[in-house]
């Protein structure tokens, strides 16, 4: 791992650059270059081969702002904050658990303010811009706010995250799917966080991309039907218990963490192991990640449990890149609550199972006399309520209050109760979910980091072949009538086969070898004068530098079976 020089060499080749740069630039945006921007794309395409093609879940896409309605239901108006502080010399703001994890070395973000603003003082931590004193520390909340609509009079904010346009869509997408348990929908896109001091590139963006996935399932059931498959896979987990207790991560396998409750459940699980699958595929070796799991001082406001896909980086320590959270049921509950919408799933019984029930009459004899007319709608409504809900205002009032176009007082001698046996065929669940969620500009960092390779003899990315933004270069071997004629047929005709190739004539055949190795092109053609001759090209392996003459006419297969 090298941070410094695979950023020079991100930001020369045209992957990573600065936002706003002719403007000075501005904190907390990034840009990606051609080749940025091609490598990113490929890591999505990839993402979305995984979960959409690989799981059989289905992707929407949905407003990038949002009403303050929505985002009051699912907490983020109250509750997506971040402690902040300010230099009373220099007026500078921070992340005030951040300035003091420097200062201390010790993870603080679980604190309340209060406790935070003690540990300013005991430890004399001051503004690091200007060596000025420090205000108390206050909650900030994170999200841009905006207004829709020309009136104003409408307030929004751009989404912190893609998830909360899925739930919205939850009762649409239970129609799709059938109304069975469990099933999945993802949404790739923007969302905005206004950090309050974005200082580590790409790791901690304003306007990020997620990639996330919505499981939702039985509360009763969170097996899943490939565990089996999985269960002796060993994965390293950093628990409460061993951050508690400071020991060394767990190695321990699928089926051992899920018996010792160390993860609650198979879904559960079985994402972390697909999180794990899907990085190791793009490039990022195993040894350099890890599962930890929230302590319950900083489990979000939504989550039954959450494990953080962490990465090691030279510069920043471990990073988290992929959140996976069980949330439970909370957000499709305080959507139902707030918009009044009813978001539930009738999950039908293996066999139909009879119940004793106590049901609630009309004593017909005493009713209509007393409600004449208006009787029909009252029984209606009578025996459309909950039955211990009638019993318990009974108790307490003596009487159970129909509230209609008009007040009717319902007392206990117009009522029968009657207990009797019935038929049921499945019960109305709220559905729980299960929600791996992708930082993709992360992941996107980290494949480049860990693709950064140095030798004696070069500096250069080793992309995996999956997602590297250039498939082929194509190089007459000198830039002269025959071999350049070829050349340039070829790469007119493979990226008319969808394949990305880079055509260069410019320079010793050397360098640019050099440059295709540089930006992770792994494979390289050459058309030389034998191949006037013979029809056949020089195919160079950019890791191992082997090279084999291929027909022409066997290339396009050869390629394709190589990047299938």
């Amino acid at each position: 791992m090298n941070h410094d020089k695979m950023s020079n060499v991100s930001a020369k080749r045209g992957f990573l650059w600065p936002s706003f740069e002719i403007y000075s630039g501005v904190s907390g945006f990034t840009d990606y270059g051609p080749l940025g921007a091609s490598l990113k794309n490929n890591i999505m395409q990839k993402w979305r081969k995984q979960y959409v093609s690989g799981e059989g879940f289905y992707e929407i896409e949905g407003p990038t702002v949002m009403p303050k309605e929505v985002l009051k239901a699912s907490g983020h108006v109250d509750n997506f904050t971040d402690p902040m502080c300010k230099c009373e010399s220099c007026g500078e703001v921070f992340r005030a658990d951040h300035i003091i994890e420097e200062v201390i070395g010790e993870d603080v973000e679980s604190l309340e303010n209060e406790e935070l603003d003690q540990i300013v003082i005991d430890n004399n931590i001051v503004c690091p811009e200007c060596g000025g004193k420090l205000s108390n520390i206050w909650n900030y909340n994170l999200m841009f706010k905006t207004e829709i609509g020309a009136k104003g009079d409408k307030v929004g904010y751009m989404r912190p995250e893609t998830a909360q346009g899925i739930f919205i869509l939850f009762k649409r997408l239970e129609r799709f799917f059938r109304g069975k348990l469990p099933f999945g929908a993802v949404q790739l896109g923007k969302a905005y966080r206004n950090e309050i001091s974005p200082r580590q590139g790409v790791i901690r963006l304003r306007e990020f991309t997620q990639a996330e996935a919505e499981i939702f399932l039985n509360p009763k059931d969170k097996t899943h039907p490939k565990f089996s498959q999985i269960e002796d896979v060993v994965l390293r987990l950093n628990s409460q218990e061993v951050q508690e207790k400071d020991l060394e991560p767990l190695e321990i396998t699928a089926k051992e963490a899920l018996d010792k409750g160390i993860v609650a459940n198979e879904m559960l699980i079985y994402q972390l192991y697909l999180a794990r699958k899907f990085l190791t595929e793009i490039g990022i070796p195993e040894d350099v990640l890890r599962f930890r799991q929230h302590l319950k001082g900083e489990m979000a406001h939504y989550a039954l449990d959450c494990w953080d896909v962490e990465v090691l980086t030279d510069k920043y320590g471990w990073v988290e890149i992929i959140g996976i959270a069980d949330r439970g049921d909370y957000d499709l509950s305080s959507h139902s609550q707030y918009s009044n919408d009813d978001l539930n799933v009738f999950v039908e019984y293996d066999e139909p199972k009879k119940v004793q029930k106590t049901v609630v009459k009309p004593n017909l004899s005493k009713f209509g006399p007393i409600f004449k007319g208006d009787s029909p709608k009252v029984k209606q409504a009578i025996e459309e309520a909950d039955v211990d809900e009638i019993k318990e205002s009974l108790e307490k009032d003596g009487k159970f209050t129909v509230e209609l176009d008009k007040v009717y007082e319902v007392t206990e001698d117009l009522l029968i109760f009657e207990d009797v046996e019935e038929e049921i065929t499945g019960e109305k669940i709220v559905p729980h979910v299960i929600e791996p969620s992708f930082g993709i500009d992360r992941i996107t960092y980290s494949v480049l980091l860990h693709s950064f390779a140095e030798t004696d003899e070069k500096d250069y990315f080793k992309f995996d072949k999956s997602v590297a933004p250039v498939q082929l270069g194509i190089f007459p071997l000198v830039n002269k009538e025959g071999p350049r004629e070829i050349a340039q047929e070829l790469t007119e005709d493979l990226r008319m086969a969808g394949f990305t190739v880079e055509y260069d004539a410019t320079g010793t055949i050397g360098k640019r070898y050099a440059r295709a190795d540089e930006i992770g092109v792994p494979l390289a053609v050459t058309v030389d004068f034998d191949t006037l001759e013979d029809n056949q090209v020089t195919v160079r392996d950019r890791d191992t530098e082997a090279q084999e003459r291929i027909p022409i006419a066997d290339l396009k297969d050869y390629l394709e079976k190589y990047y299938k």
